[in-house]
């Protein structure tokens, strides 16, 4: 293929894997790329797998976009990277340890190779500044809600897009991969969502916990372990993996149970259970369903898990059960180029 002028190089680092996607100015992809993401790698093994994949394109990105998990109170709009706003999203990495610190890390090393396009960012928590308060708030003391504790919801980026595929005044977005969680939107808005103040909250994850009685923690921190292994076990060695034993990948864990491993069994009985409880809340804020969405690697591949859901949801009535592939690059490069197109002189 030869490189047509005018690229949009969209940069998705997630959890687990990073994702290049360059797009024409009508947001279609003209090629896309992805690679586990390891720590550690740049400029190393990942630093020579992205020079080589953007090589034929040097020259002819008009614009580069990331995606980053947490924009904190601050950043709710695809924002212009400077070295302001990056000092600004360096003090939220401790919010989202596993997508800002190697993503920000990303935007560094990209603004040294790709020296001449502007490089933008857009943020998970964005589409759901419109939480009302009474699904933001904690009833927490009112200090430690003044220093900003609340709930910030994630995967915005993909349930933004969800909703502007599937069309439905009430809407139940399930964003289902590494990382899951669900929205509840309401014409085309956010109002309510399972993961909160960080990424760690909500629905059973692959090696996140997901919503946890805080009790635990407090027992464990009791008995010893320290505030950086609580981290370390909730985020790395939690979720479908420390359910299972196993493994955090739903294939792994279709093909296991499915032979009589009992722990891949009890893992996606676990995951679920709470799944259903999820979307329960979920229809209970909307008042009623019309449809719910499946989407990320779980939600758009896992045919069982959505049939199942289909027999376990006829309560809810009639209802459009869709399984929707994910596009937060597209959704990204739609923003930042209408906002790079608004802030143009003249």
């Amino acid at each position: 293929m030869t490189p047509a002028p005018g690229v949009v190089l969209a940069v998705n680092a997630g959890s687990s894997s990073l994702k290049l996607s360059l797009l024409d100015q009508q947001q279609r992809p003209l090629q896309q790329h992805q690679c586990p993401l390891g720590k550690g790698e740049l400029p190393g093994p990942l630093g020579h797998w992205l020079k080589e994949k953007l090589a034929p394109w040097q020259g002819r990105i008009q614009l580069v976009v990331h995606r980053l998990v947490h924009g904190g109170d601050a950043y709710r709009t695809a924002t212009l990277l400077t070295p302001a706003v990056i000092r600004d999203l360096s003090q939220l990495i401790p919010l989202a340890p596993l997508h800002n610190g190697p993503a920000l890390q990303l935007i560094s090393w990209l603004q040294t190779l790709l020296e001449t396009p502007p490089q933008w960012v857009c943020f998970d928590t964005s589409f759901h500044s419109t939480l009302p308060a009474q699904a933001s708030t904690y009833a927490i003391p009112e200090a430690w809600r003044a220093s900003g504790l609340r709930r910030f919801g994630f995967h915005g980026l993909n349930h933004q897009h969800v909703a502007e595929v599937v069309r439905v005044p009430l809407l139940i977005s399930c964003h289902l991969g590494a990382g899951c969680s669900l929205c509840a939107i309401r014409d085309g808005i956010s109002i309510a969502t399972t993961m909160g103040f960080t990424p760690l909250d909500g629905l059973v994850m692959a090696t996140r916990c997901g919503s946890l009685d805080p009790g635990v923690l407090l027992y464990q921190l009791r008995a010893g372990l320290t505030a950086q292994e609580l981290e370390q076990a909730l985020t790395h060695q939690s979720g479908l993996l420390g359910l299972s034993g196993l493994s955090g990948d739903m294939r792994v864990l279709r093909e296991a149970a499915a032979a009589g491993h009992a722990g891949a069994q009890l893992a996606i009985g676990v995951f679920r259970h709470q799944l259903l409880q999820g979307i329960g809340a979920m229809a209970a804020s909307l008042g009623g369903v019309e449809a719910i969405a499946l989407s990320g690697g779980i939600g758009e591949h896992d045919g069982a898990l959505a049939e199942e859901l289909r027999q376990a949801l006829g309560w809810l009535g009639p209802l459009e059960l869709v399984q929707v592939a994910a596009d937060e690059e597209g959704q990204m490069a739609r923003a930042c180029l209408a906002a790079s197109a608004r802030d143009a002189p003249g």
